[in-house]
């Protein structure tokens, strides 16, 4: 059975205002001193977001224990210095973002300028083991098409700098800012891949492998592939079932290249229109179908998609428990809609933050 982890990126407030605070090394300087924490937290290219990592989880139920606790601690050590956390892919409120400086995050700045200082955005990552850089790239190429359907499910960003963007997964939007995130072609071999990841850092537009921000990659430090397309989702339920789902399609992916079957060859160019559409949309509307890149609504879409993993899920006994959250999430309709609804119950984007750091531990 695959291993699974994730890592979340959290967005530190004021528990009053909402605002967001640049207090990510007090409350870093806090986790190293206690054993148990110390290398869960980690630093972020801003000061006001803190990033934990889980460990490598067979049993989902697990993992998604370990979101939670590890949300409550960050909210524990947040709390000593007089600050809260909340799963938020973007502020809802105004910001100026202070940058953490070391000498790569100097160098972002340096580079893109206010692309740079206008990332203050917090997603969340999911590693699934592989058995090598073929199986890895075999995954990436197959999963291409499927991977707007999460980035829909965890849609958790509304709101950018004090207004309402039209978007469920703004996140996503500022993100592709970096000149080499978003999908990627079929790459066919490991020899390809990496080639072309170290033709990439050839032209000093990037400083390193590192920031080959693709949708999925093979990841730098495990012997994984990493889905970064999704926003930090608002409740801890809804990022297991992600986790769940980026392992099913790691599975299925795997099976179909072990049979021979070939990738999806979708252009591109319509893989990013299907991301704009996830984006625009979430749940709420249509999405592109991966198979067709036809629009049909949402749920239909999720469906396919849990249809497509259904076998994967079924072998490691997830797929009942996957059922039932993807029903609780088309009732609900994520982040996104939740922030809105306390906006518009509310009137105070203030009281969003406040009652998304809540639902953050909730």
């Amino acid at each position: 059975m695959r291993t699974v982890g994730v890592e979340e990126e959290l967005l530190l407030v004021d528990p009053e205002s909402g605002d967001p605070r640049a207090l990510s090394a007090a409350v870093l300087a806090r986790a190293e001193a206690d054993e148990a924490d110390r290398g869960v937290f980690e630093k972020e290219l801003y000061g006001q977001m803190l990033e934990f990592a889980t460990h490598p989880r067979t049993d989902m139920a697990e993992l998604g224990a370990e979101i939670v606790r590890c949300r409550k601690e960050a909210a524990r050590l947040a709390g000593e210095i007089g600050c809260a956390v909340a799963a938020l892919a973007a502020s809802p409120l105004p910001v100026s973002p202070t940058i953490s400086m070391n000498r790569r995050y100097q160098w972002l700045a340096d580079q893109y300028g206010i692309a740079t200082r206008e990332q203050l955005v917090c997603g969340m990552h999911v590693h699934v083991a592989v058995e090598s850089d073929e199986e890895g790239v075999a995954v990436v190429d197959r999963i291409r098409p499927w991977l707007p359907v999460l980035l829909a499910i965890s849609a958790n960003s509304p709101f950018w700098q004090g207004e309402d963007t039209g978007y469920d997964s703004y996140r996503s939007r500022v993100w592709d800012r970096w000149p080499s995130a978003g999908p990627t072609e079929l790459f066919g071999s490991p020899e390809r891949y990496h080639r072309r990841v170290a033709d990439m850092v050839a032209t000093g537009v990037i400083l390193d492998a590192k920031m080959a921000y693709f949708d999925v990659r093979l990841s730098e430090r495990y012997p994984t592939v990493e889905i970064r397309v999704a926003d930090v989702c608002l409740h801890a339920e809804t990022a297991q079932l992600i986790a769940t789902l980026a392992r099913g399609l790691v599975e299925t992916a795997a099976r179909e290249w072990r049979a021979g079957r070939e990738p999806v060859d979708h252009s591109v160019s319509l893989l990013r229109l299907a991301a704009w559409q996830a984006a625009r949309a979430g749940l709420a509307r249509e999405l592109l179908h991966p198979v067709t890149l036809r629009p049909l609504p949402a749920r239909s879409v999720v469906r396919a998609l849990l249809d497509h993993v259904s076998d994967a899920l079924a072998s490691t006994g997830d797929l009942d428990r996957a059922r039932e959250a993807v029903d609780g999430v088309l009732r609900g309709g994520g982040g996104a809609r939740v922030q809105r609804e306390l906006m518009e119950r509310t009137g105070s984007l203030r009281k969003v933050v406040t009652e998304c750091v809540r639902h953050t531990q909730g």
